[in-house]
């Protein structure tokens, strides 16, 4: 028998069917991936393993499911006691600024439990942290959070951050509002690709204003950002992260903006080093959101 179509059965008969197994099963895939496979394993065996509506096992289902629970309900134990004593490795995707504000305390409390912790850091937005976690090349990511993740992947938030944008400090610009009184702006608006969340929210916050008012650059991070609207290029959309300075520039306020929702993501029950990880995390979030 195919170990993986049994591990796809496993999870079926858990939680009784595929739409919800679908949802625990600890990494990535569709629900068509688990129905098919696990057609071919009764096919295997010539047998009926469950009856789909309502879900109910059949009494061979019954008896390959009894089997094969003690090995795959104990495979979280065994890891754990092999790993006692060893180093913990964590890989990590987030945003540049979270990899250089914030980790690398988050890094020494870590340490203290694990001295020789191996690390690597991975910088991406949202699409790309979400790729590499589905395909199992990170454990854990830090980004914008903004519908609900892909199957098998575990989501917990941590802080709202607000919009803002940022000016050069000798613009006539004090507040927002005048760029929306403006007829047309003139004002060249620099900021992330389209389809990162903060640039949808802004765009949805321009539209219930009534205000037209479309990127004229396009940049890869939110430093290069920053560097952009210093030089004197334009006006640049941000975010407010607490304890962040945004230097020699204005940082006007967008009230009435939706704020964007930063959280972390992991694939399945998560390891010693990335739950502690997440607890240390929460603590911060809660700190710097107070």
């Amino acid at each position: 028998m195919n170990i993986h179509h049994l591990e796809l059965f496993y999870y079926v008969a858990r939680f009784g069917g595929i739409t919800e197994a679908v949802r625990n099963i600890p990494y990535g895939i569709q629900q068509p991936a688990v129905s098919g496979q696990v057609a071919q394993l009764e096919e295997f065996l010539g047998v009926t393993l469950f009856h789909r509506r309502p879900f109910e096992l059949t009494p061979p289902g019954k008896k390959l499911y009894n089997f094969i629970q003690p090995f795959f309900e104990g495979l979280d134990g065994i890891a754990a006691e092999l790993q006692q004593g060893r180093d913990g490795r964590i890989r990590i995707g987030a945003s540049g600024i979270i990899l250089r504000d914030h980790l690398p305390e988050l890094f020494q409390v870590v340490r203290r439990r694990y001295k020789n912790l191996k690390v690597q850091l991975r910088e991406g937005y949202q699409s790309d942290v979400e790729t590499m976690l589905q395909k199992d090349e990170l454990d854990l990511a830090v980004t914008v959070l903004e519908k609900k993740p892909p199957p098998g992947i575990r989501s917990l938030p941590l802080l709202e951050l607000p919009l803002v944008l940022l000016a050069p400090r000798d613009s006539a610009l004090t507040s927002a509002d005048q760029l929306w009184k403006q007829d047309r702006i003139t004002e060249a608006l620099i900021c992330l690709p389209g389809h990162e969340s903060i640039c949808k929210h802004f765009q949805e916050g321009l539209m219930r204003l009534g205000v037209d008012w479309f990127p004229s650059i396009e940049a890869s991070s939110l430093d290069v950002i920053g560097s952009y609207v210093k030089a004197g290029f334009g006006i640049g959309l941000s975010v407010g992260v607490p304890g962040r300075d945004h230097g020699d520039v204005k940082v006007l306020a967008l009230p009435g903006f939706s704020p964007v929702v930063l959280g972390a993501l992991w694939r399945g029950k998560p390891s010693p080093v990335v739950q502690v990880f997440l607890d240390e995390m929460q603590a911060r979030a809660k700190k710097l959101g107070g």
